[in-house]
């Protein structure tokens, strides 16, 4: 079943009551059970609920996983892959990352004793570096937010696996529609299915893929432990999603590809980060193991003028001024004010995060509106 397909039936049958072809939504809490013990499958929802039993099969076939964990948001997620962690232990991670992961991993989970180590993986040789006997996770976002950077998953794959470690992949801006990274060597994949693959702006969630049995088992028991799991109408919000990821994602990377090439001429912008360009650092990496570029666009204005990014956010009509990215809308932030606050200025800026950058989540509206709207904003 080619990815297309699998979007819309993998994983998926019609329901066994009356045939219902979308899972309905078991809006229930517990289930009636006939001798103590005795169920049909679901005893407690926070255990498991058929709705998102049904989300969690497509996961994993859309990822060519085997096993898929839907949580209560992304960062539910990342937090149930680290308590596979205990103190002492040791995580190399990319240090162009989502805002509120950095927060996670150093204001949470280092008070626990885990030591995280920020790492440029620009050039992946660079992680051999940092791994010791105490390493036990690489933690990569690629393409990265805001920056955009491109990270070799397959090269990071084969030093995980010679040195034994887990390898797990932030998947959230590529989607598996533009990569699998389960295919390319890595052992988990996560997804902030806030984003794409809800693709509509309204719901919360994240989810985990996984291929081998004993890591899936291990954090299902966390997921259930822990109690972090999405309620079964969201679920049924991102098994909607799901179903046009790929004609959605086609249009994004369409539309992604006009903004980066309009903005990358205009005599008022300094620097525009999109992967499909040939002058990125790591283009040659993101055509071998990506379908297309994506729909995320970040760039500066000239001189960093800070007050000058903050007025086209502010001026823009159809890109909207909002936290989050991947719905069908267009959507405009200011990282350094908003996702990437978390993270300290001086730190944000060695990654080139600066005061004037913009970043844009292109939606699938009409290409001629969009471009019409950043030069209304922007100016000649």
């Amino acid at each position: 079943m080619k990815f297309n397909t699998k979007t819309i039936h993998g994983g998926q049958e019609p329901d066994a009551a009356y045939g219902s072809v979308m899972p309905p939504i078991y809006q229930t809490s517990t289930f009636a059970q006939s001798t103590p013990g005795g169920h049909k499958g679901f005893e407690y929802a926070r255990s498991g609920n058929p709705t998102r039993h049904a989300l969690e099969k497509s996961l994993a076939s859309i990822e060519n996983g085997t096993y898929g964990l839907a949580f209560g948001s992304g960062l539910a997620a990342i937090d149930a892959i680290l308590k596979l962690l205990k103190p002492g232990d040791e995580v190399i991670s990319t240090s162009d990352l989502y805002g509120g992961t950095y927060r996670l991993f150093t204001k949470i989970f280092e008070d626990f004793g885990i030591v995280f180590h920020l790492v440029n993986m620009d050039n992946v040789e660079a992680i051999e570096d940092y791994i010791n006997t105490n390493t036990k996770l690489i933690w990569v976002e690629t393409p990265t937010n805001p920056m955009l950077n491109i990270i070799d998953i397959k090269g990071t794959a084969k030093i995980a696996k010679k040195h034994n470690v887990w390898f797990a992949v932030d998947n959230t801006f590529a989607t598996p529609y533009l990569q699998q990274p389960l295919d390319l060597g890595a052992d988990i994949v996560m997804h902030s299915a806030t984003k794409y693959l809800g693709g509509h702006s309204d719901l919360v969630m994240g989810a985990l893929i996984v291929k081998d049995k004993d890591l899936a088992g291990r954090l299902y028991f966390i997921q259930n432990a822990s109690g972090a799991i999405c309620g079964p109408q969201d679920a049924f919000l991102a098994l909607r999603g799901i179903k046009t990821l790929h004609v959605r994602m086609q249009r994004h990377c369409e539309n992604a590809k006009a903004v980066a090439e309009y903005l990358a001429n205009h005599p008022k912008i300094e620097n525009v980060y999109w992967p499909g360009f040939t002058n990125h650092p790591n283009h040659n990496i993101a055509k071998l193991q990506m379908k297309d570029f994506g729909g995320m666009v970040s760039f500066t204005t000239k001189g960093n003028n800070y007050e000058e990014a903050i007025k086209i956010v502010e001026t823009l009509k159809i890109f909207t001024l909002a936290e989050s990215l991947g719905g069908v809308e267009s959507l405009a932030g200011h990282p350094a004010s908003m996702t990437h606050a978390s993270v300290p200025k001086e730190e944000r800026e060695k990654l080139g995060i600066v005061d004037s950058m913009i970043r844009l989540s292109v939606g699938i509206e009409d290409e001629d509106d969009l471009l019409s709207d950043l030069k209304q904003a922007i100016g000649s």
